[in-house]
């Protein structure tokens, strides 16, 4: 007689692939897909997703998940959650169609419009209301632009959703919103959890009438419908949670289970958590969020724009001789990058790398900051170049790292996870920037959709004790000690960085406004 077992899924859209697992009752993943995801760059500053490509993806992942389960587990699916990464302006008509290609968060069009809320709203009262630093990021200013901009397709819209919104919505019927990422749009007063009259006043719309039902991060929304079930090959009536944004999945992903750890999801972007024990002020460059992990009542959540996606920058527009080499090696890229760049002694011979080629987020929280290489001589080497890409990153994680210590983080070793775990020489030199071990978690267990299956299980009673569940599932590979060699360099070279930084912050700023006059943004006319 064969074994009968209850399964749960996880899924994250992210911003380069969507990726799903499936885990077991026993713990165990049991099958696993991804799709890659596309950009759309219509013009400068500019970066948008096909929300319809969104649901191909997640129709050819989710049929590729059920087609490795044994026949009949579809039936068994006792729970699906979605996360995704944010903040997302996707407008939706009355029909439940998207009105045009959805834009992300490291679209930084509407730079003009923040400063013009900021205006209205004042900065210190919007930090007051939304509980952190406004940022081009984040919605506001983006509703602003698109009311503006394109108000044809405004007077057709009839609400907002954010991508994982999206996917649950095509799954089960249901537009809503998840509380997690309700918060993060910076349209939200923290203080009432309701869509601010204030910042809706400034921006020329009513948030209530726009903005779906918001949602708890663990209530089962709905459940797939018959017409969905039909496209993905899963069952109907199978529950679909609310969901939440990829840094909640990322946290759980991580593993962390007491202070002093922190997290790193490494993938396009970094998302940096360290716990402490006291809530943060309401302007502090980073703040904390109340946390559901035992023993870590407040987490500090850290976006780093372009971490991954400097490596993949490099790659795209400098590498070329690098990638001929590794052709000729019979190696990838990235492998090839690895051992390039441990040719180079630390700290690349005084090359700098700022990785702010989207402006940057935590802890600058600022569109304007632009990505930079300082510091290069006439016998740079290619390997100089390859090591300041990873170094210039990790000196954008100690950044993060020194802010939030200084907040009361506790910090004493740094959980890796995500697409950037598979980098040794990025996570040595992690590791001697901080001072502190990596762990470097097995892409196996340590993955966003993990995080994600673990909430769902347990919402759905199979992962009752999500502590013990994420610690018998989470698995460590390698712990990686700080070279202190390499840390007495980069203690001496960080200063530089952040100095460098502060003082070309005010030209980088003044720049900004030269470059519009020069080369404006051209704006849709639908």
């Amino acid at each position: 007689m064969s074994e009968h077992f209850s399964y749960v899924i996880g899924m994250d859209c992210g911003t380069t692939n969507i990726k799903a697992v499936v885990l077991r009752e026993d713990g165990k993943k049991v099958a696993e897909a991804s799709h890659p995801s596309r950009y759309l760059n219509p013009g400068h500053q500019m970066q948008e997703q096909d929300a319809e490509d969104w649901w191909h993806s997640a129709k050819l992942i989710f049929q590729s998940l059920i087609s490795q389960l044994p026949a009949g587990a579809a039936q068994e699916v006792r729970c699906i959650a979605v996360s995704s990464h944010t903040v997302t302006m996707l407008p939706m008509d009355a029909a439940g169609k998207p009105l045009r290609p959805a834009v992300t968060y490291q679209d930084s069009r509407s730079a003009r419009e923040l400063e013009e809320l900021l205006g209205i709203v004042g900065r210190d009262r919007f930090v007051h209301i939304v509980g952190g630093q406004p940022s081009v990021a984040f919605l506001p200013p983006k509703l602003l632009w698109y009311r503006r901009n394109e108000p044809r397709l405004f007077e057709k819209t009839a609400f907002f959703l954010q991508a994982s919104s999206y996917i649950n919505f095509r799954l089960t019927g249901v537009p809503v919103t998840d509380i997690d990422q309700a918060i993060r749009t910076q349209c939200m007063d923290i203080s009432t959890e309701r869509w601010s009259p204030e910042i809706a006043a400034a921006i020329g719309v009513d948030l209530e009438a726009l903005m779906p039902p918001v949602r708890q991060m663990d209530e089962i929304i709905g459940t797939v419908t018959s017409a969905a079930a039909a496209e993905t090959g899963l069952a109907a009536g199978t529950p679909v949670l609310a969901g939440f944004s990829d840094a909640m999945a990322a946290l759980m992903a991580t593993g962390m289970s007491r202070l002093g750890e922190a997290g790193e999801s490494s993938g396009t972007t970094s998302l940096v958590f360290a716990g402490g024990v006291q809530q943060s002020a309401p302007d502090a460059p980073v703040v904390t969020r109340p946390c559901a992990v035992p023993g870590i009542p407040w987490i500090f959540d850290a976006p780093i724009q372009a971490s991954g996606a400097s490596i993949k920058w490099f790659i795209d527009t400098m590498a070329t001789q690098e990638k001929l080499e590794a052709e000729a090696h019979g190696i990838s890229i990235y492998d090839y990058l690895n051992k390039l760049a441990l040719e180079a002694v630390p700290g690349s011979h005084g090359l700098f790398y700022f990785p702010y080629l989207l402006g940057e987020r935590a802890p600058l929280w600022n569109n304007y900051s632009r990505g930079m290489l300082i510091g290069m001589r006439m016998d740079t080497l290619r390997s100089e170049f390859a090591r300041s890409i990873f170094e210039g990153t990790a000196y954008a994680l100690r950044h993060v790292v020194e802010t939030v210590k200084a907040e009361g983080a506790q910090v004493e070793l740094l959980r890796v996870c995500g697409g950037g775990a598979k980098s040794r020489t990025w996570n040595m030199i992690k590791a001697a920037m901080l001072r502190v071990p990596v762990y470097v978690l097995s892409p196996e267990s340590g993955d966003v959709p993990v995080g994600d299956a673990l909430i769902a299980g347990h919402v759905a009673g199979i992962f009752p004790d999500l502590p013990e569940a994420s610690a018998r599932i989470i698995h460590v590979d390698e712990v990686i000690e700080p070279d202190l060699s390499w840390a007495d360099a980069y203690d001496q070279l960080y200063p530089y960085y952040i100095d460098m930084y502060r003082s070309l912050d005010g030209d980088l700023r003044s720049l900004q406004g030269t470059l519009r006059k020069l080369y404006p943004i051209k704006v849709s006319t639908k």
